[in-house]
């Protein structure tokens, strides 16, 4: 039993399908997404977008695929992706065609815009013979005009409806590699309609607040939407859709997961606004370290707090901590325990040098671990 129940997050057991090489749904980790935002037919720009992405540990990359040379240009695209690759279909069931002998690893469509039933029909015979996945892309924004004439207006019970007509299409094909978004710019609707279909199925979710923002109130946005489905044990990948760099996407994505303990990734940093009572510059301190550290993936902790007020008490909880003390000298803890004194000219140079070398340690540990567990 968990020491600390009220942390603990009971996941909603979904079906596993497979995107590519990335397993989503069930017990597999919560999958982390973005969409690239530059013309698919420039296939250079598209590919540095990507990779880009992957570099700050995207999962999955979404492309658009709106025009024949958009899927011509996704075959080059697809072959220099490390990650999977969503091909995104609104209308055109001959681009989710091609996209799926290109290369694509999942087809996102919404089967009620591709056109009639022999179409659908094509488009799975495609996702079948290519290995592909299929995501159903149910949006309030886009809702079947005889479920507004039904409801009156966007609302849960309409845009989750929609989800089981999309699937029931798919089903009576005998496809089951799917996975369901429903998602809304209403963070309210979204959450209710999320909520309502993982209670009535067990497909596996992708979940997304649609149309967020910019940087600061899309990613506001996102976590209060996000956080409440993933505290309730909801959703198997995540998008944070803003108006900003497909980078910034992910960095918020894992931040959110992190917070929660879901997944982590890199260094989790703590610290404190600051106050009169800081003994150093919290906030150039943490700017600095947030950018040198950056290149660090391996899970841990660091707390960096200007005073010992509550200095002390968050060490405790990290893997590295710096409190804040008088005459220009600061206390270092490590593993919870103070260790030793850094002098205000040394921090930066410091911590980095102690973060990288605990990573190192960690990393170290997990392989030889994994080379015992190989070897039984």
């Amino acid at each position: 039993m968990s020491v600390r129940p009220w942390r603990d997050i009971s996941r909603r057991k979904s079906r596993q399908i497979m995107v590519g090489r990335v397993p989503v749904g069930g017990d597999a980790p919560i999958a982390v997404q973005t969409m690239t935002n530059t013309p698919t037919e420039d296939a250079g720009a598209t590919i540095d977008q990507i990779r880009a992405a992957e570099e700050v540990g995207a999962d999955i990359v979404r492309v658009s695929c709106p025009t024949e040379d958009a899927t011509r240009a996704f075959r080059l695209i697809a072959k220099a992706a490390k990650v999977p690759l969503v091909a995104d279909i609104h209308f055109h069931y001959k681009r989710a065609l091609e996209a799926a002998d290109a290369g694509a690893a999942c087809l996102r469509i919404n089967p009620g815009n591709i056109g009639s039933r022999e179409r659908v029909r094509e488009v799975v015979r495609a996702a079948k013979a290519n290995g592909c996945s299929i995501r159903i892309g149910v949006n309030a924004g886009s809702l079947e005009k005889h479920l507004l004439e039904k409801y009156g207006e966007p609302c849960p019970e309409a845009l989750v409806e929609s989800a089981f007509e999309h699937a029931k299409m798919l089903e009576d094909e005998d496809f089951h590699e799917f996975k369901i978004s429903v998602k809304a710019s209403d963070v309210f609707l979204a959450v209710a309609a999320y909520t309502e279909l993982a209670a009535r199925s067990d497909y596996p979710l992708h979940l997304g607040i649609t149309e967020a923002g910019g940087l600061i109130g899309g990613t506001v946005k996102s976590s209060i939407g996000l956080g409440m489905l993933l505290w309730s044990g909801i959703g198997d990948t995540v998008r944070v859709s803003l108006s900003a760099d497909p980078v910034e996407e992910v960095k918020v994505g894992y931040h959110i997961l992190k917070s929660l303990g879901i997944r982590a990734r890199g260094v989790r940093l703590v610290s404190c606004p600051s106050c009169s009572r800081q003994g150093f510059d919290v906030v150039k301190t943490v700017e600095a370290l947030e950018a040198r550290l950056a290149h660090i993936t391996t899970p841990m902790s660091l707390s960096v707090l200007g005073c010992v007020v509550n200095g002390p008490g968050e060490a405790r909880e990290t893997d590295i901590g710096l409190t804040g003390g008088g005459n220009g000298r600061h206390m270092v803890y490590l593993s919870g325990v103070t260790d030793h004194h850094v002098a205000d000219a040394n921090i930066i140079d410091h911590i980095v040098s102690l973060v990288e070398a605990k990573a190192a340690e960690i990393d170290a540990s997990n392989e030889a671990a994994a080379v015992a567990q190989a070897a039984e």
